[in-house]
């Protein structure tokens, strides 16, 4: 009983009793106007209501490779705490908020289908679903408030009278129950009020069901309009697209069992014996998917499997806002229409001049690839971050060689000599190479304008990554490192099912071997900075370094603080740190000359000179740390079976560096050394030969 109430006492405390009230609210359509009144926003149309739902959630301008952009957090998705955030599109989703704004401001885009396109796992579908559940969410707010009626109508049960509501099929705008001829006047009275740029637009009439019902209320009253509305009850809608209500979806199916009355509803054939006719209104169920979704948004998924009659109904859908039910006069609708489609599909449509029309309604957004590696990697944390994997260490650098292969297959080749995808992806990350300009990277971009619409996808690489974890040898030793995962990226391109081309199968393993090249390069050199991580002996060895660069600079000589007397700057200890970095002898002098304006400018600002505060110093004094330490430590030895204790003690003190500074464990901190020691013992033969 007592763990019975401590569940109890949980669910309790997410209730919100007054909070479902608020969202349930009921009331006449004299109340709804004084709401009107006092909050017009709560009369958006969808795209307007979409667009301010974005905004809600901030925003906030940044600048890329001389570009300015805005990132929106909407795109984040602070709804369910990053499951849905899309990373690296950021020009794409500009694009995106722009269409809204526009839409917003009825510009025209309002009358246009929203088309993304973009090869497959590009994010369309998180876009899509972003946006419903954005609304979705919104709607519970008070910033997205929305309101809809229903009919209170008469009703005889078993010789019973009585009265019953029935609710607007297309849970539509109270608003457009007021006559036409007055409705200008009042849209004009509360417009008034609002900022410039921002007015209260609603399309057309109420759907068939809503205008026979007032028809007949308006006969019974002889014209009385005001007693007509007094059988209207307004009532706040909760948009939901569990409930149908402003979101729907729709999927093709084959060819043969497409029929359009799934998009805009059809006849009640048990309700043609009680109202007498199948043109009855009240005797049609409007339930298609673009009835449903009036007042939000209805996603077409993969919009150009639809069969051309469908296609068809979406133009007067886009550009009249408006839907023909069978056996009812056209209907107004209200709501963003938003598909996604893949590259072949597109093309398909480029290719056929019947549909010129759709094409033309259609504003397209292209959706490519990520082709930044930092950004890669974030969507796989979603899935295989620490919080989402238990009791299995991965090892470091593990999702990281995945996200490297799969930007690599889609950066385009190069057109510049001198640079390789590589390094080109190293750019585009935000990382510096010497003779490279923020205006390099963006000419690399420019000559590049598919850039992202083709290559591996992410969803490949989830897969691996899970293949990875569920392999036997990862279940014996409860990790996984990034050679296991490279075996399975590269074992799966056999078989994939996209993939044909012999040739691009033969570029892709050969990418393969750039990433292991690179990650060689990365493991070496954690193991030189675990190596040279002895705090003290690296800041004597910067002191001095410095000690003998400001001699050097200001042609003076350098005590020895051991025999007290003065000697020439060490050269020989200058150009063995300098060498490390590829400082050639000729511009030896501009760097040190470099490093001590470096030192004059911090202390012009108050700030003492670090041996970690300059990244070019810092890599130099490591790699000489490395190389004075590696033969004492006798790395190379831990490929024999024999390491003496002394050599063991040191290598000890190394792995527990890898452990504390690096994320490896025990075990993937012995096999990184032993991986290492062997690249070492691999080169000393060489050398030997």
């Amino acid at each position: 009983m007592a763990k019975s109430n401590a569940l109890l006492g949980i669910i309790d405390r997410k209730l919100d009793v007054a909070r479902f009230r608020e969202q349930h609210w009921e009331g006449s359509f004299w109340e709804y106007l004084d709401i009107v009144q006092e909050n017009p926003a709560v009369a958006r149309n969808a795209f307007q209501r979409v667009y301010d739902m974005i905004l809600t959630y901030g925003s906030e301008p940044f600048t890329q490779f001389k570009q300015d952009y805005i990132r929106y957090h909407f795109f984040a998705d602070p709804i369910d705490h990053g499951g849905d955030a899309i990373y690296g599109l950021e020009r794409p989703l500009v694009q995106l908020v722009d269409f809204f704004k526009s839409a917003a401001q009825g510009y025209g885009t309002e009358r246009r289908i929203l088309l993304l396109h973009g090869p497959v796992g590009s994010s369309k579908s998180t876009i899509a679903r972003l946006l419903k559940k954005g609304l979705e969410s919104y709607s519970k707010t008070d910033q997205g408030k929305i309101y809809s009626y229903a009919w209170r109508l008469p009703h005889r049960t078993n010789g019973d009278e009585g009265e019953h509501y029935l609710d607007c099929p297309m849970h539509e705008e109270p608003l457009l129950l007021i006559p036409p001829d007055a409705r200008r006047e009042v849209l004009d009275s509360i417009n008034e009020k609002l900022p410039e740029g921002r007015r209260i637009r609603l399309y057309g009439e109420v759907c068939p069901f809503c205008r026979k019902v007032q028809a007949d209320l308006m006969d019974m009253y002889d014209g009385d309009w005001k007693k007509t509305i007094e059988h209207v009850k307004v009532k706040r809608l909760i948009l939901s697209e569990k409930d149908r209500r402003g979101i729907g979806t729709f999927q093709p199916k084959d060819e043969k069992n497409q029929d359009s009355t799934e998009l805009t509803g059809d006849i009640n054939y048990r309700k043609i014996a009680e109202y007498g006719s199948d043109s009855d209104p009240r005797a049609f169920n409007f339930d298609g998917e673009l009835n449903i979704a009036n007042r939000g948004i209805v996603e077409f998924i993969e919009v150009l499997k639809l069969d051309v009659a469908f296609l068809y109904d979406l133009l007067g859908a886009s550009q009249e806002h408006l839907i023909k039910p069978k056996k009812f006069a056209q209907t107004y609708i209200d709501e963003v229409i938003l598909g996604h489609t893949n590259e072949p599909e597109y093309k398909k449509l480029q290719g056929n001049e019947m549909m010129e029309a759709f094409r033309d309604r259609t504003i397209k957004i292209d959706v490519p690839y990520n082709i930044r590696l930092s950004d890669e990697v974030k969507i796989y944390l979603k899935d295989f971050g620490p919080d989402k994997v238990k009791g299995m260490h991965i090892a470091p650098h593990t999702i990281e060689v995945a996200a490297m292969w799969a930007v690599l297959t889609r950066v385009a080749e190069p057109k510049k000599a001198g640079i390789t995808k590589l390094q080109k992806l190293k750019l585009y990350d935000g990382k510096s190479i010497p003779g490279f300009t923020e205006d390099s990277i963006k000419e690399l971009k420019e000559e590049a304008p598919r850039e992202g619409m083709q290559g591996i996808s992410p969803r490949y690489i989830q897969d691996k990554i899970s293949n990875s974890l569920v392999s036997h040898q990862a279940v014996i030793d409860k990790a996984i490192n990034p050679f296991m995962v490279m075996n399975e990226l590269e074992g799966g391109l056999s078989h994939h099912s996209l993939i044909t081309d012999e040739e691009l199968k033969k570029e892709y393993k050969e990418l393969l071997v750039v990433v292991r090249e690179e990650y060689e390069d990365i493991l070496k050199g954690e193991v030189q900075r675990a190596i040279s991580a002895d705090e003290d002996a690296i800041k004597r060895l910067a002191t001095n370094y410095i000690e003998s660069v400001r001699a050097y600079t200001q042609h003076e000589r350098v005590r020895n603080r051991y025999t007290g007397r003065d000697e020439e700057p060490d050269e020989r200890l200058m150009r063995s740190i300098e060498e490390k970095i590829d400082i050639p002898d000729s511009r030896k002098e501009d760097f040190r000359q470099e490093i001590m304006n470096y030192i004059g400018a911090l202390a012009l600002d108050g700030k003492k000179f670090e041996y970690n505060t300059n990244a070019r110093l810092l890599k130099a004094l490591e790699l000489k740390l490395f190389e004075d330490q590696r033969d004492t430590i006798k790395l190379k030895n831990l490929v024999s079976s024999v390491v003496d204790d002394e050599t063991q003690q040191k290598i000890d003190v190394v792995k527990q560096r890898l452990i504390k500074y690096f994320g490896y464990n025990e075990t993937s901190a012995t096999d990184v050394l032993n991986y290492v020691a062997s690249i070492f013992a691999r080169g000393d033969s060489k050398q030997d030969e």
